[in-house]
């Protein structure tokens, strides 16, 4: 049996529940949107509906390889959904892994299946293998020399004498987003070692501890690589208040404003710029706090509506260009 034909460059978005996505902020729904102007067919899926097999009498004789139980959508107006069907994955152009995090067990199987698919000949964005490999916070080590000062630690002791070595800090989860459980701490902070202790399960699980940049309150630049090329950025300045929050996330209250990259970003940009291209990474998301590089977001980077209204910048529309032809 031939893959089914779907319509030129079809495009197959592995996602959360549509239903869940705001279309004024999300920008999955943004790429969605796009290669349906570029006149590609949308399908969408859930983690749960991919599967894979190795039966010849299956399926109509195809009972192998990776398949998925994929919905064409409509995405203009937003939304209208088309019946399921169970499709080869080798029938879409390409697959966007865009299921927000945890990486937790069922991501990780998916990203299996997906490589099956792979091997297949499937383009999936980002690499599965990447998907893996990269977590969004110790990928960036691989560059310190752009981060501040880092350690990445379970024990109590060591934490406790980076702190005190360095006097503020911010304590990061490794698999946290979107700002969650990110906290601020100083040596002087009442009940440290406590603290510490929590953040670590008990010296269970690493934490990363950084040296606290004060220009933070400037803003967080989140600057948007499509196959290594910077093609927009929104600066996203902490709520401060009266909490004094200084996480800068849109999660969590910052505010996007228009920005332009400095020469010392635009260099960042450059040094990653291989490494994404040759593992796979074609849609990336860095933040860049005072100069320095925090984090390489590579599981469902946000911040395209932040840019397409403050910059004026098509940057869905480019970023389906950038996929070319197929």
């Amino acid at each position: 049996m031939a893959t089914p034909a779907l319509g030129a460059g079809a495009q197959l978005f592995v996602i959360d529940p549509i239903d869940r996505l705001k279309p004024a902020k999300d920008s999955s729904v943004a790429l969605m949107q796009a290669a349906e102007r570029a006149g590609r067919p949308v399908w969408i899926a859930s983690l749960a509906d991919l599967s894979a097999a190795e039966c010849p009498g299956l399926l109509g004789g195809r009972g192998h390889g990776a398949w998925v139980s994929a919905t064409p959508v409509t995405c203009q107006p937003w939304y209208g959904l088309g019946e399921p069907q169970r499709l080869p994955l080798e029938a879409f152009a390409h697959v966007w892994m865009r299921k927000d995090p945890p990486v937790d067990e069922a991501y990780l199987y998916a990203t299996h299946l997906l490589e099956l698919a792979e091997r297949h000949g499937v383009t999936v964005i980002n690499r599965p293998a990447a998907l893996r490999a990269w977590n969004e916070k110790l990928s960036s080590l691989r560059w310190s020399h752009l981060m501040a000062p880092t350690l990445v630690a379970s024990r109590v002791a060591e934490l406790a004498a980076f702190t005190a070595e360095h006097g503020e800090v911010v304590l990061k989860p490794l698999g946290g987003r979107a700002g969650q459980g990110v906290v601020f701490a100083a040596a002087a902070t009442p009940g440290l070692g406590a603290l510490l202790e929590l953040v670590t399960g008990m010296e269970s699980l690493p934490v990363m501890v950084q040296a606290f940049l004060p220009g933070v309150s400037a803003g967080d630049k989140r600057i948007l690589l499509v196959n290594g090329e910077p093609l927009g950025a929104v600066n996203r300045v902490p709520s401060g208040g009266a909490g004094g929050e200084f996480r800068s996330n849109l999660a969590v209250g910052g505010q996007p404003e228009a920005t332009e990259l400095t020469p010392a970003e635009r260099a960042i940009c450059a040094e990653l710029a291989p490494a994404l291209q040759a593992e796979g990474l074609f849609f990336v998301g860095i933040d860049v706090i005072d100069g320095r590089l925090s984090e390489i977001n590579v599981t469902s980077p946000t911040g395209i509506r932040e840019v397409e209204r403050l910059a004026g910048i098509p940057l869905a529309d480019l970023t389906v260009e950038k996929l070319g032809r197929g």
